[in-house]
Order: structure tokens, then C-alpha cells, then sequence
């Protein structure tokens, strides 16, 4: 099944957008939406659009199309403006917050448009924009350079072709990406994936403010029969009986007592359990304060770093490229997550971890997730 993604060429109608010279945003990025689009497509992804034509849409509504349409992902497309003319230029992209695919593929498209020619200034959080907030899905708004820099129009102009295709391919290399991400799991666990990409949605304002407190129904549910599906070891005891209970899972990822066929599986702070889990890396922390299953300094040996075969662990990114791993890597470390590079393998996988049970890694997974990371529940070998 082909992505989707749905196109958003900036103001439109009434609204210009930034002018300059007569030169008008919502043409420039109409025009350039159009040409990527058109990439894409060829591509093979399933590509729709806010506006093909010289019209006005609010932000709002631009997000609520993308949201009924229930596309993938959204990418808007802008030009950027600066108080004072030819100060500034270079191209920068607007995510709602530095985590997960959107900000991998904003870093993606902005590493592209660099090898045109623009300066990269970067991603940028901006929680408080509407298409970025109201989007139920990963959303990118990218800045093509400074509307009123004569240095940035030229390399428009003269590179248009070049920087449709810079765009639309740092969009594909993302799903790429993801895609190689769940192919290379699926094959190394043997298991049903117990998270994907795909959630993402729920780290948006939007989705935050209108469900999370009741949650989605539907989706704890397929995930409680994944989790039911995926015990097995020393877990197997304590998640047996939720086979036919599907409403205990969920309140594990509550971190609540839960009683389990007339057992009681207390998801309280296990102290020891983690102490044993650096004695057996043979790793001694210098400093660290234990919370729970988390070490939270993450000052460990090479050794310790190394996950323990047959432990759990919570994959957070896989990267071909280690710039971009270590990056993460020193984000989640100065976040005070336990995380470590595996390199063993083809790609570089950005983990946290290991624990001993499921249990300890659901914690865990769901714990990164609420601070806005995509992750993924694997078992060693």
C-alpha cells in the first residue's frame, strides 16, 4: 500500500503572503507544491493537495483537509521573509516539536536543498503553528529560502527543477527509512512489531488535546492483543491471563497494579531489579540515581551499552547515517534515558535499554512516547 501525502502550497488568494519586488510567496510556492507533486506521484506515493489552484484557505482548514483525508503526512511549503531585505537567507524547516519522523524528514529536506546551494538554517520547533499543531499526522513546513534575499530568489529560479527534486527526495529517503526500519525489525525479531512510526499522530497538540485522556479505544486494544501475542519467557506467567482480560494491558501502560487472573502483578518501582541489570552488564555507574527500571545517569561502560542477548529494548531510530544517529543518541543521554548505538548490523540503531521483561520495556516505550519519541519494542536474540 502506497504512502500518502498531502501537499500545502502556503497562502494563496487573498492572502500573497511575503511580497517583494512584486514577486508574490503564494505563487513561488504554489508553483514549486505543484512540481513536487508531480515527483511524488511518479514516485509512487499518493500525493493530494490544499489548493491547485489561486485560492484562500485558512490554516485550520488546510489542517482539517489533511486530517479527513487521512493522509500520512502533510508538507507545507513556504518562502520566508525577514524585517529588513538581502540580511538574511537560507532555507529552514518548522516541525511541532524535534523528535520522530517529521523531524527526520525536515532534516532530510533541508540537507537536500543544502547541495543546491542555500544555507541550512536548520529545524525548528514551532508548537504553536496551525498546520503543525492541528495535523493528525508528522507535519513539516519548510521555509524555500528568503523571499525578499536577491541571493535566494536567484537560486530559485535558476535551480527550480533542482530544488522540487531536493524536497520530494528528502521526503522519499524518509519513508525509506521507515520502511527499512520495520523490514529490518520484523526480520531480526521474528515478532509482530509492537509499535510503529505511524503513531506519531498522537504527539501532536492536537491529538493531545482531544484524546488523551480518553485514549483511543480501537488502537489499545489491537495493541493489547500485540502485547498478548508477544509474551512469552519470563513474562508469560504474569500476562497470561490478558488474553481474556483486554482492558489489563492498558492499565500496565498506566504503570497501575494489575491483577491478572486473580494474581496480582505489581508494577512497582523494582529497585533491585535494575541494579542486577548493570551488575550483569558489568558495568558500575558512576553517580547514577535509580528511578523505578531507569537508570537515569547514563554514564556506562562501552560493555554496558552493549545489549544484553535476550533482553528487551526500545528502538527509538535506525540510521544509515551516524551524524544523524549520534545526534539522537546525545539527545536521549542528556534527556537521562539509558541509550546506547548497536552497530552490528547494516544500519545504526539508535536503543534504550536493555530490560529484563516486556513489562519493564512497555514502561519504557510508553514513557518515550510521551516525550514525543517514535519507538519500537524489540527482543533481543
Amino acid at each position: 500500500m502506497p504512502y500518502s501525502i498531502m501537499l500545502d502550497a502556503g497562502h494563496g488568494g487573498t492572502d500573497p503572503g511575503a511580497v517583494y519586488n512584486g514577486r508574490r510567496e503564494k505563487d513561488d510556492t504554489l508553483r514549486l507544491v505543484l512540481a513536487i507533486g508531480q515527483i511524488l506521484q511518479n514516485r509512487g506515493v499518493d500525493v493530494e493537495y490544499t489548493r491547485t489552484t489561486d485560492i484562500y484557505e485558512t490554516p485550520f482548514q488546510k489542517a482539517m483537509e489533511a486530517n479527513e483525508a487521512g493522509v500520512d503526512y502533510f508538507v507545507s511549503i513556504h518562502r520566508n521573509s525577514f524585517e529588513q531585505d538581502n540580511i538574511v537567507s537560507g532555507v529552514e524547516s518548522l516541525v511541532y516539536d524535534l523528535s520522530g519522523i517529521k523531524y527526520r524528514m525536515a532534516e532530510n529536506i533541508n540537507a537536500n536543498l543544502e547541495t543546491v546551494g542555500f544555507v541550512n538554517l536548520g529545524v525548528k520547533a514551532r508548537p504553536n503553528l496551525v498546520v503543525l499543531k492541528r495535523t493528525k499526522m508528522p507535519a513539516v513546513l519548510v521555509e524555500v529560502g528568503f523571499l525578499n534575499s536577491n541571493t535566494d530568489n536567484q537560486l530559485f529560479d535558476e535551480n527550480f527543477d533542482d530544488i522540487a527534486l531536493a524536497i520530494a527526495d528528502g521526503i522519499l529517503e524518509t519513508l525509506e527509512e521507515v520502511a527499512r526500519e520495520s523490514a529490518v525489525n520484523q526480520t531480526e525479531t521474528g515478532q509482530e512489531m509492537l509499535s510503529s512510526e505511524s503513531g506519531e499522530s498522537r504527539q501532536n497538540g492536537a491529538y493531545f488535546e482531544n484524546s488523551e485522556n480518553k485514549q483511543n479505544e480501537t488502537y489499545f486494544e489491537d495493541r493489547n492483543k500485540a502485547y498478548v501475542e508477544y509474551s512469552e519467557d519470563n513474562v508469560s506467567d504474569k500476562i497470561a491471563g490478558a488474553a481474556e482480560n483486554p482492558g489489563v494491558l492498558q492499565d500496565m501502560r498506566q504503570d497501575q497494579s494489575v491483577e491478572l487472573s486473580g494474581n496480582t502483578a505489581t508494577l512497582n518501582n523494582n529497585i533491585e531489579t535494575t541494579r542486577n541489570i548493570t551488575t550483569n552488564n558489568s558495568a558500575e555507574p558512576s553517580g547514577n540515581t535509580i528511578s523505578g527500571n531507569v537508570i537515569s545517569d547514563n554514564r556506562l561502560s562501552e560493555k554496558a551499552r552493549l545489549p544484553r542477548p535476550g533482553a528487551y529494548r526500545v528502538q527509538v531510530g535506525l540510521y544509515r547515517n551516524w551524524v544523524y544517529a549520534q545526534r539522537l543518541l546525545d539527545e536521549l543521554l542528556a534527556a537521562g534515558y539509558p541509550a546506547y548505538l548497536d552497530e552490528s548490523g547494516p544500519y545504526i540503531r539508535v536503543q534504550v535499554g536493555p530490560f529484563m521483561t516486556l513489562m519493564e520495556a512497555v514502561r519504557m516505550e510508553r514513557k518515550l512516547r510521551r516525550d514525543g519519541y517514535d519507538t519500537l519494542v524489540i527482543r533481543g536474540k
